[in-house]
Order: structure tokens, then C-alpha cells, then sequence
């Protein structure tokens, strides 16, 4: 598994628009099609999709 990275202010935005806490959740993987965030204290995986 990749090591997550702190989310940029525009991630951020998309993290509160999505219900979670942007201070809980780490970016995996940042595509066009989605936003991949693990949970930094149980490594959980979620995924934001976004249109496109």
C-alpha cells in the first residue's frame, strides 16, 4: 500500500463536501475520476468520485 500524503487546500474541500473529517484522512491516489484517501489511524481505504 502507498504512503499517504497531506491533502492539498483544494482536496481538503472535497474531503468536507464529502461529510469527512479532513484532519482523519491522508490522499493515496489523486485522479481526474477520483480521490483515493486512507484513514490515518485504522489504514482504512475510501474513495471520493468526482464527475467527469
Amino acid at each position: 500500500m502507498k504512503q499517504g500524503k497531506r491533502p492539498t487546500r483544494r482536496q481538503k474541500q472535497e474531503i468536507k463536501e464529502a461529510g469527512l473529517i479532513t484532519e482523519n484522512w491522508l490522499v493515496e491516489r489523486d485522479t481526474h475520476a477520483q480521490l483515493v484517501l486512507i484513514n490515518r489511524y485504522s489504514s482504512k481505504l475510501r474513495t471520493i468520485r468526482r464527475a467527469v
